[in-house]
């Protein structure tokens, strides 16, 4: 189904509502979030809220927790429960004039898992993908899909369900989500909840809401941008060009099938719709906004494909929507990990060959200074002629090892090295590294994937040695190395590890255009 026709049965839903009897109107309501089969966050606050007449006192129990709230002036209310506990499945009770029982709720840990196609990937998808379903017996895993799409104004609600993790279920499951979640259940012991939000082929831009983009200048020609696609779009002579196309198409697609042959592609209308996926902030109206309280311990996002012909710009937008989500949840600087881009595409045979992707991973990188962010390195995942890899089990693994050490607390390595400073020897460029783990290794061989320049900007392949914590480079065309870069290009050969395992992330040590 496209989004505009899960917008246009959502609008239909909303429209169908207004025709309800006046009793109708009275009752309590709740976001489909608040829905059987719910996981609910343990050790915080956590938000409840929904519709109700003007005035109207509501009372949320579950346990022995309860808390009473009164609707306002617009019939919207709002309460907070106390810190909650429990491992086994409770009922959560909405009372106001009438009453909604919420069945097999669970307190434990709740992530958003957002971002594009391979987050939405599923797990029939993914590697050994019957094995996994087989497996798949974690009734405490839980995953609420958005099923709303994009919109242009942001909502305060949408369509989404819960589902419990089965052999029958976990095939729809968000595959890199769920690989993260049960590695949080196995090793926490406690009940996980998966909200997944993701959309295949958008742009960050689209996750970001309009408020937080209008005041970043260098955004600014993303926005004009669009206004001119849908400018073009809604155009009245564009939609008569469009319709007169498309009849003549029409006539040459049975002109094609009378003579057994292919039929020619359909015409393309002028400038794209305002309810585009990728319009900004369509996405965060339609499938974030509309999630906002949800109590969440914090957030995984896999997303930045879509963005690699602007990578150096993804250094803005990546840290200004995860500062605007944090601002709009209000639940401080919540933990957000990311993964970083997978290699991908043909190998250049050539040092310095510009890459987008690697643009995109140094933006990731640089994210990293942002307080509560983690990055998962996937240099030896990804699939050269496929750009949604189906080892999601590793991704999860990695993204669930930076949750449990930096986020749960609990002593594993869970990055692998990360540049310091790079020192000139003569002929010798020697790098220092932070988190080296017991030591640097080459994984399978030589050490590979560096390159070295001069003043020239001329790049050169590095032989690459380690000593300790420390790689030295040299090569014979460089006699005095002023720059260096490590897995830089969509699909480098490279293999620095440190003594856990774990790779390092792509670097330069220039600032070269």
């Amino acid at each position: 189904m496209n989004s505009f026709s899960r917008h246009f049965i959502c609008s239909a839903v909303l429209i169908g509502t207004t025709a309800l009897t006046p009793r109708a109107l009275a009752d309590v309501t709740l976001p489909t979030i608040f829905s059987d089969h719910m996981v609910l966050q343990r050790d915080i606050v956590v938000p409840v809220w929904g519709w109700a007449d003007p005035g109207e006192q509501v009372v949320v129990s579950i346990g022995a927790a309860s808390k009473s709230a009164t609707a306002d002036a617009a019939g919207k209310w709002k309460l907070q429960l106390d810190k909650l506990q429990g491992a086994e499945p409770d009922k959560l009770t909405v009372k106001g004039k009438n009453t909604i029982v919420i069945n097999d709720v669970l307190v434990g840990e709740v992530w958003l898992c957002s971002g594009q196609s391979n987050m939405s990937m599923r797990v029939t998808e993914s590697m050994d993908a019957d094995a996994e379903k087989a497996a798949a017996k974690f009734p405490q895993i839980r995953m609420y899909t958005v099923d709303s799409g994009a919109a242009v104004s942001p909502q305060e609600k949408c369509a989404g369900h819960w589902e419990v993790c089965s052999p029958a279920s976990v095939g729809n499951f968000s595959a890199a989500g769920y690989f993260f979640g049960r590695e949080l259940h196995k090793n926490l012991g406690v009940p996980v909840g998966l909200i997944n939000s993701s959309v295949g082929g958008t742009a960050i831009e689209a996750w970001t809401s309009q408020e937080a983009m209008a005041n970043k200048p260098e955004l600014k020609p993303i926005l004009e941008h669009w206004e001119k696609e849908v400018a073009a779009y809604d155009a009245p002579e564009a939609k008569t060009r469009f319709e007169a196309e498309t009849a003549a198409w029409k006539e040459l697609v049975e002109k094609a099938k009378a003579e057994n042959k292919p039929a020619p592609r359909g015409p393309q209308r002028a400038g794209r719709s305002r309810l585009d996926n990728n319009h900004p902030a369509n996405l965060f109206n339609g499938k974030i906004a509309p999630l906002l309280s949800y109590a969440i311990r914090g957030a995984i996002w896999y997303q930045g494909e879509s963005n690699a012909g602007n990578g150096p710009l993804y250094g803005q937008q990546l840290p200004l929507m995860i500062n605007d989500w944090r601002a709009r949840w209000q639940q401080g600087d919540f933990p957000f990990g990311f993964v970083q881009l997978p290699n991908f595409m043909a190998r250049s045979a050539e040092p310095g060959t510009p890459s987008g992707w690697a643009a995109v991973r140094e933006s990731m990188l640089k994210t990293l200074a942002l307080p509560n962010t983690g990055m998962t390195v996937n240099m030896d995942i990804g699939e050269a002629n496929d750009i949604h890899p189906k080892n999601k089990q590793e991704i999860g693994r990695r993204l669930s090892l930076w949750a449990l050490a930096k986020v749960y607390g609990k002593d594993l390595p869970y990055a692998g090295p990360f540049y310091d400073k790079l020192q000139v020897n003569g002929a010798e460029a020697i790098l220092t590294f932070k988190n080296t783990n017991g030591g640097l290794a080459a994984r399978g061989g030589d050490l590979k994937g560096f390159i070295v320049a001069g003043a020239d900007k001329k790049w050169a392949w590095a032989t690459a040695k380690i000593d300790g914590d420390k790689v030295v480079l040299s090569a014979p065309d460089v006699k005095d190395p002023v720059a260096v870069r490590y897995a830089w290009g969509n699909n480098p050969e490279c293999n620095l590890i440190n003594g856990a395992g774990l790779l390092a992330s792509p670097f330069r040590t220039d600032d070269w255009q």
